[in-house]
């Protein structure tokens, strides 16, 4: 009996020449470059660790962005207790007070309510992770104060707007100004503000950069003068200080080594900015080089210093009682 095939098979018979592919095949035989990393291959894992990587850290940027954001608008928060009592206290300005829901009343958080409404400022409540997020996880005790960003004005239009006024009769007493150089202690900074509002001072300059700002702390310390005078930022202290010599005002650094002993200062009936360096370094090298002069306040020891506050406020009233003369 004869083999009869399997069904469904097909017997292959090799067949004569065939036309030839103009090459394709060779090309596909030949490399393709160096294999593809595996972090770039998009079916292999290490492709998708990269990619969620990369996301990752984009969100993380962007949060960073954000935050930044939301501080420049937010401005600073005050948290706990006992802190925003006292900034209230203080009349800090303040845009709105955030109180826990169900918030367990004490003394302090009565208070805080009691101030915010007399000053008209908006109580918001909110939930604790509300809170919580607001403050990056700051310890708030149920209790944060909202501190609008402080407007600060440019310090060479400040100088020119009060030379003007000086030179047109609207003001008695000459340009008065206090810069602060390396200073970074907000409280030393309020403290310079209060004696400059207690001795006619027209302003206060920080540069923009490595230096204090207006926080909450700042404004307590000034005691409310911060309302009174107007404190300004310099893009560039150097520069600014050689702006402020062509108007006419003096530069007067304040060093231990001065030149001048502060009672022997001859300039402080003209137009003039003191500048007061950090208790540590004091006064930069190219702040000190701009100076018309360098100032010394003399003490007993030669072992002891004054902060910058002090210095500030001992030689404000050394030269308000020379003009009062």
């Amino acid at each position: 009996m004869a083999n009869k095939p399997r069904p469904g098979a097909v017997r292959k018979s090799k067949k004569g020449p065939t036309t030839g592919t103009g090459g394709h095949g060779r090309k596909a035989l030949e490399g393709k470059g160096p294999t593809p990393k595996a972090e770039d291959r998009p079916y292999h894992k290490a492709y998708r660790t990269k990619q969620l990587s990369e996301r990752s850290a984009a969100k993380h940027q962007g949060g960073q962005r954000t935050a930044a954001r939301r501080g420049k608008t937010a401005g600073e928060m005050v948290t706990g207790r006992n802190s925003v009592v006292e900034a209230l206290r203080a009349e800090v300005p303040a845009k709105a007070l955030h109180v826990a829901v169900r918030i367990e009343m004490d003394d302090r958080v009565k208070e805080s309510l009691k101030i915010a409404a007399e000053r008209g400022i908006p109580v918001l409540e909110s939930h604790k992770t509300e809170l919580d997020r607001m403050t990056d996880d700051a310890v708030h005790q149920g209790l944060v104060l909202q501190i609008p960003p402080y407007e600060y004005q440019d310090a060479l239009e400040l100088a020119e707007e009060t030379m003007a006024k000086f030179k047109k009769g609207y003001i008695n007493n000459a340009p008065l100004f206090v810069a602060l150089d390396g200073i970074t202690d907000p409280r030393n900074l309020g403290a310079i503000i209060r004696s400059a509002s207690a001795f006619s001072g027209h302003g206060v300059v920080v540069p923009e950069r490595r230096s204090v700002g207006m926080t909450a702390s700042a404004w307590k310390t000034s005691a409310g003068a911060a309302v009174r005078v107007p404190v300004a930022k310099a893009n560039n202290l150097n520069n600014t200080l050689k702006a402020f010599q062509q108007l006419g005002i003096f530069v007067l650094g304040l060093d231990g080594e001065g030149d001048v002993s502060l009672p022997d200062l001859s300039l402080a009936t003209e137009p003039v900015c003191l500048v007061v360096g950090s208790e540590g370094k004091g006064l930069s090298r190219l702040v000190r080089e701009n100076c018309d002069q360098i100032v010394s306040i003399p003490i007993d020891s030669a072992m002891e210093s004054l902060n910058a506050s002090m210095a500030v406020g001992i030689s404000l009233y050394e030269i308000s009682r020379q003009r009062a003369r």
